[in-house]
């Protein structure tokens, strides 16, 4: 009996590109980088950017996160089909150069209105890079291959969030807090040169979609009428609400409620660590366990340590140190939710992907973002708004996840993964 390829060589076969994995998934992991980047380098700011445009409610500098997020969701439903046709490269380029003269023009506007307006716009062009890297790699990946694929750009790129709050703390302490703004511009203006030398062409001539109406609702409605598809976006979409509601009300948290906004990057960084570290192991042990053993079984995880954590803050009187150990261990849940959901969810459309890609998209932006700006937009100073909102968007994940796999959790089988 021939022996079986290393895990390694296994995936590297199985992606249909000319370009080296370690490439690869530093180049997709980039990608996706632009988007943390665009949100958490400017979260030490937020304070500062409210004083200097003069705004009311404290709450509303949340509001720089959350134009961007929407901008970023609604758009992707559209990019999506537009790259089916026409490919991912050239869409990608374009996506690129707006992301960059969007990031430069914040820099620019005059009022708190207008530094929203062009936020807006820069995530418009962002979700363009969002759905093709994903598309992408599922154009040259699939199944379980996908979802470590998956996890490993997601752990190099789980490497953003933990540096970005630094960076952005970094560049206020030698540039004008608007500077936070401007290096979004130079890494999107790098990363175009990078992807129009490196990256080859991955969608051929012969896949590509027509884009008339009747095409794009046709793939819509295969996307809405796949079970597993529609099941896995609707609960990534509930579930990523909570890691947006704690982005956007994070420097508020360190700040407000625990008096340690001083070294806001120290402890978003800690927390964002152990994202990375369950992206990791994610990508060890995917191909063997399953995405769906995993997936249903951290989704319990995350609702234990929720309600662990709100009952350790009513007996500990919101103790900063047992917060931020039980919190890191359940924000390393997303970990082990996001590449499997993404994975499950894509899976059965590999000849939509782009179309596929860009609703998840708008499940995971758009819809979770709304849904954390409401949670965080109830942040009283304390930390127990958000935490009953983890708790909350928990249970009604799993709540869809048992619908869409008819109560059966933690199958893997005959097309189960």
């Amino acid at each position: 009996m021939p022996k079986s390829k290393p895990i390694s060589q296994s995936v590297k076969t199985s992606l249909n590109i000319d370009i080296p994995l370690w490439e690869f998934v530093a180049m997709m992991a980039m990608l996706l980088a632009l988007n943390a980047l665009a949100i958490d380098t400017m979260l030490p700011a937020l304070a500062q950017i409210g004083d200097f445009y003069q705004v009311a409610n404290a709450n509303d500098q949340q509001l720089v996160i959350f134009a961007y997020i929407l901008g970023f969701g609604i758009p992707q439903l559209f990019f999506g089909p537009i790259s089916d046709r026409y490919g991912r490269k050239g869409l990608l380029q374009i996506s690129l150069v707006g992301y960059s003269l969007t990031a430069f023009m914040c820099m620019l506007v005059s009022n708190f209105e207008a530094l929203l307006a062009v936020r807006f716009l820069q995530g418009v062009f962002s979700a363009g890079a969002r759905v093709i890297a994903g598309a992408v790699i599922r154009d040259v990946t699939s199944g379980r291959v996908m979802a470590k694929v998956m996890s490993l750009v997601l752990t190099v790129f789980m490497i953003v969030p933990i540096l970005a709050p630094g960076i952005g703390t970094l560049i206020m302490q030698f540039a004008h807090w608007k500077w936070t703004f401007g290096v979004l511009g130079v890494a999107g203006m790098a990363t175009f040169c990078w992807t129009l030398i490196r990256l080859p062409k991955t969608l051929p001539a012969e896949m590509r979609r027509p884009l008339d109406v009747k095409s794009i609702t046709t793939a819509y409605w295969k996307v809405m009428t796949t079970r597993v598809t529609i099941g896995y976006m609707a609960a990534s979409g509930i579930i990523f609400g909570a890691l947006f509601a704690f982005i956007g009300a994070s420097e508020q948290i360190f700040d407000d409620a625990f008096g340690r906004g001083d070294k806001f990057w120290l402890w978003f960084g800690v927390i964002a660590i152990m994202l990375a570290i369950a992206n990791f192991v994610n990508s060890r042990i995917v191909e063997r366990v399953g995405m769906r053993r995993i997936s249903h079984a951290i989704m319990l995880a995350f609702i234990a340590l929720s309600l662990l954590n709100l009952v350790a803050m009513q007996i500990s009187g919101e103790n900063f140190y047992v917060f931020l150990f039980i919190f890191g261990l359940t924000f390393a849940c997303f970990g082990m939710m996001g590449a499997n959901f993404a994975s499950l969810a894509l899976e059965p459309l590999g000849e939509i992907a782009g179309t596929a890609n860009a609703a998840y998209g708008f499940a995971t932006s758009t819809v979770s973002s709304l849904i954390g700006l409401f949670v965080a937009r109830q942040f009283d100073g304390t930390i127990m708004p958000i935490l009953f909102g983890f708790l909350g968007l928990g249970i009604a994940s799993f709540i869809v996840v048992f619908l869409t796999e008819k109560g059966r959790l933690f199958e893997v089988g005959a097309g189960k993964n």
